[in-house]
């Protein structure tokens, strides 16, 4: 069975070491996200990356990095990832830590039983 829908895929660039109330972020913000219901959320760690700063985190073992770049996808209705921003927004968590959000339409198209 094939099931089609318009969602809105939002994408968070941070550091692996940034921290929100002595956690990872990645992982406070994953919690948050679980515990709000929202419909999808994946964590990436780059291999390399670089921010603003222009400063080059890297996994090559040579100049191994304790801060490689991660990226927090969550997918959910427009409405949803709305309400995830406001969230963001009251945590106050961008002063604590350098954010970079973007934000696209995407189609979903799911396969399975379900």
């Amino acid at each position: 069975m094939k099931q089609e829908s318009e969602a809105t895929l939002l994408r968070i660039f941070i550091g692996e070491s940034d921290k929100h109330n002595g956690k990872s972020l990645y992982d406070y913000l994953v919690e948050q996200l679980r515990k709000n219901h929202f419909a999808g959320v994946t964590v990436l760690r780059g291999i390399e990356g670089f921010g603003h700063k222009s400063l080059i985190h890297s996994a090559n073992v040579l100049d191994l990095s304790t801060d490689l770049p991660i990226i927090i996808e969550v997918v959910d209705t427009q409405e949803r990832i709305n309400e995830f921003k406001k969230m963001i927004d009251n945590m106050e968590i961008h002063k604590e830590v350098g954010m970079l959000i973007t934000e696209e339409n995407v189609k979903i198209v799911k396969y399975g039983k379900n």
